[in-house]
């Protein structure tokens, strides 16, 4: 038989908790969770802001870099003879067709105006698989003709896109775009080491062959062809919160439009040029040159692209518009930098065209580009 002792010491080693120890472990417990949820959503945060941030490097970074490369490769062909740059350049496809102009220049910059708003970078360039030589004439082309007799016609094929540069420019007197063609059937219409046809025809390329695009007076010996290939004429351009690009299409007269990356909300561009001959870019613009000596004048493109993070962060991060270092001594015509970063002077980018722009956080990328194929074929 057991003690009375015995059975009051189980008694008690079974009580278990009081409700009292329960609501302190209970508040406890609660406390424990919304310390480790905080510290979750707060570490969740800024991972997304770092990620985004990633992106928004990457965008900008292969937005830069795209544009670097084409400006680079930029005129190559086009600028093979600089008396050329500049000329205005008639092409239309198909009898039916209108025609159209496009600027002989290695990268026709469209501003978008004081307000700050997107620019747009037309580039032009040959991409003949061999090299681009101009093509001397040797006799008069009439409007009508359908060949130009030539010194040399040395790596031109049929299917090669050729811009036709007169000797001497003028208001009534500008180049043309044709496509080189050949019919063995005349010695005229048949492509030869001194004869490059161009026969308008119902083929995608031969529809380019229109009289219409050649002037009244035609040209005359000592004018030149250059070979451009298929034509690389692209312009890159601000749509929907992309970078894209519109690239011309050698087999008719629409456009391919192509988006690169998202995520890019402005871009901005101006000339470099040299204003008084030493070979050293003194001045940036986005002043169109109107002749063959003021594209002569421009060595360089600078540009900038900004970036935007796809984080919509709740509270406002952005209270200004991002800035543009340019450094401490370039001259911008009719633009007055702020002085920024100490001595350094620094252009605003308009972002504010974004909805709710300041919820978002921007990058800044830029470069200077020279224009290699005209400064080597100066």
């Amino acid at each position: 038989m057991k003690s009375t002792s015995a059975r009051r010491f189980a008694t008690a080693s079974q009580r278990g908790f009081t409700l009292i120890e329960l609501m302190v472990g209970l508040v406890l417990g609660l406390l424990t969770v919304l310390v480790i949820t905080q510290v979750l959503s707060l570490a969740e945060g800024k991972r997304r802001a770092i990620t985004m941030g990633g992106d928004a490097q990457i965008n900008g970074s292969l937005s830069i870099f795209s544009l670097q490369r084409d400006i680079q490769q930029a005129g190559y062909g086009a600028a093979a003879s600089p008396d050329a740059l500049g000329c205005p350049v008639k092409r239309k496809f198909d009898a039916s067709g209108t025609a159209a102009t496009f600027t002989l220049a290695p990268v026709v910059i469209t501003d978008g105006g004081n307000s700050g708003a997107p620019d747009t970078i037309t580039i032009l360039q040959s991409n003949t698989p061999n090299f681009s030589t101009p093509m001397l004439l040797t006799g008069n082309h009439a409007q009508t003709d359908d060949h130009f007799t030539v010194s040399s016609s040395l790596n031109a094929s049929v299917g090669n896109l050729m811009i036709a540069v007169p000797k001497t420019q003028s208001t009534d007197v500008g180049c043309a775009l044709f496509s080189v063609t050949s019919n063995t059937s005349a010695a005229t219409t048949t492509l030869s080491g001194t004869n490059v046809p161009h026969v308008a025809g119902a083929g995608a390329l031969t529809k380019w062959n229109q009289s219409a695009v050649f002037p009244t007076a035609g040209y005359e010996a000592g004018s030149y062809l250059l070979n451009m290939g298929s034509m690389v004429l692209r312009t890159y351009s601000i749509s929907g919160l992309s970078l894209k690009t519109d690239d011309f299409t050698p087999t008719s007269e629409a456009v391919t439009a192509s988006v690169l990356y998202p995520q890019i909300v402005n871009l901005q561009a101006f000339y470099g040029k040299d204003t008084n001959g030493d070979g050293i870019v003194d001045t940036y613009d986005t002043v169109l040159p109107t002749t063959s000596a003021g594209w002569m004048q421009v060595l360089a493109v600078r540009i900038a692209v900004v970036a935007r993070s796809n984080q919509y962060e709740k509270e406002p991060v952005t209270t200004e518009a991002p800035k543009w270092d340019v450094g401490a001594t370039s001259t911008f015509t009719g633009l007055t930098p702020s002085t920024c970063h100490g001595t350094s002077k620094c252009l605003p980018l308009k972002i504010d065209h974004v909805t709710e722009w300041e919820h978002y956080r921007y990058k800044v990328y830029d470069t200077i580009v020279p224009l290699r194929n005209v400064i080597w074929n100066s």
